[in-house]
């Protein structure tokens, strides 16, 4: 019954998750967090944007990009 698997998805939604909106509003700093002490005390310190990001791949995304933008700044050209 493929026809579940959206509502599955839906109905194991973490209690926690905190949703997009509040997500994005701390992002930058979840990221910078993460890339300075470790995804843990990313997690610990927003445990309901953790939540969020193991649910919504989007966001994930967005926070994969400010991570690599932390650890690999692009360079200046001349």
């Amino acid at each position: 019954m493929t026809g579940w698997t959206p509502l599955d998805r839906l109905l194991e939604v973490d209690p926690r998750d905190a949703g997009c909106a509040h997500a994005m509003k701390v992002l930058a700093a979840y990221a910078e967090l993460e890339a300075t002490e470790g995804r843990d005390a990313a997690s610990v310190a927003h445990p309901a944007v953790a939540a969020h990001l193991r649910a919504c791949g989007p966001c994930r995304d967005d926070l994969d990009g400010l991570l690599s933008l932390l650890r690999e700044p692009p360079t200046e050209e001349t």
